[in-house]
C-alpha cells in the first residue's frame, strides 16, 4: 500500500464535505424522521446501515469513473474541480435561502417493519437521490485516491461508510426524542446559515486549488 501520509490533506477536504453533506437534512433525514418516530431507534439504525452502503456504492462508482477519466483526459481533474465547486455554491446559496425561510421538514411515517426491506429501502433511497450523487460527484473533484493503490482506496471507502454512517446515525438517535427533534425545528436557521458558510468556503477552496 502507498504512504498514506501525501494523501491525508485530500482526505481530510474530501471527509469534510462529506461531514457536512451527511450532516444536513435531506431525503435521508427525513426517512430516518419517520422511521425513528414510528418505528423506534432499532429500526432507524437499519435504515442508516443502507444509506451507508448506498454512499459507499456512489462512491465506488465516482471513484472508478473518475479514474478511468483521469487516465485518459489530463485536464479533467480541473473540469471537475470546477463542477465540484459550482455545485457547492449552488448549495450554499440554496442554504442561505433555507435560513432565511426555513421549509418543513415533513417525516416519512408509511415505512416497512423487516430488516430487510429497511435497509434496501435505506439503500434504495441513496443510490437514486440525486442530492447524494451530485455531492459525491464534489467529493470526488477534491481527488483524494487519485495516484494511489487499492489500499488508499480501500482506506477512503471505509472512512467514508463509517462517517456516513455516524452521521445518519446520530441523526437517527436524535430523531427518536420529540425534544431534541423541537430544539432542531428552532434552531434550523443557524444551522442552515452555518451550512451555506460552509459550503461557501468548500466552494472556493476546490475552484482555487491546484491539484
Amino acid at each position: 500500500m502507498d504512504t498514506l501520509l501525501p494523501f491525508l490533506p485530500k482526505f481530510a477536504a474530501a471527509y469534510a464535505i462529506l461531514l457536512v453533506a451527511a450532516s444536513s437534512p435531506g431525503p435521508a433525514v427525513a426517512m430516518l424522521l419517520g422511521v425513528a418516530s414510528s418505528r423506534g431507534r432499532r429500526a432507524a439504525l437499519t435504515v442508516t446501515t443502507g444509506i451507508a452502503a448506498g454512499s459507499v456504492t456512489i462512491n465506488l462508482l465516482t471513484l472508478v469513473g473518475l479514474g478511468l477519466l483521469l487516465s485518459q483526459i489530463a485536464w479533467a481533474m480541473t473540469i471537475m474541480r470546477m463542477i465540484g465547486a459550482a455545485y457547492l455554491a449552488w448549495l450554499a446559496i440554496g442554504a442561505f435561502r433555507k435560513a432565511l425561510n426555513p421549509p418543513p421538514l415533513t417525516a416519512m411515517r408509511d415505512v416497512p417493519a423487516s430488516p430487510g426491506r429497511l435497509l434496501a429501502m435505506g439503500y434504495l433511497l441513496q443510490v437514486t437521490n440525486p442530492k447524494a450523487i451530485v455531492f459525491w460527484l464534489a467529493i470526488a473533484s477534491v481527488g483524494a485516491t487519485h495516484g494511489g493503490d487499492a489500499g488508499i482506496v480501500a482506506l477512503f471507502v471505509l472512512g467514508a461508510f463509517l462517517i456516513s454512517f455516524g452521521c445518519h446515525g446520530a441523526w437517527a438517535l436524535l430523531l427518536s426524542s420529540a425534544p431534541v427533534r423541537a430544539g432542531y425545528a428552532r434552531a434550523r436557521r443557524w444551522v442552515e446559515g452555518a451550512l451555506g458558510a460552509f459550503f461557501a468556503f468548500a466552494a472556493f477552496k476546490i475552484a482555487t486549488s491546484k491539484g
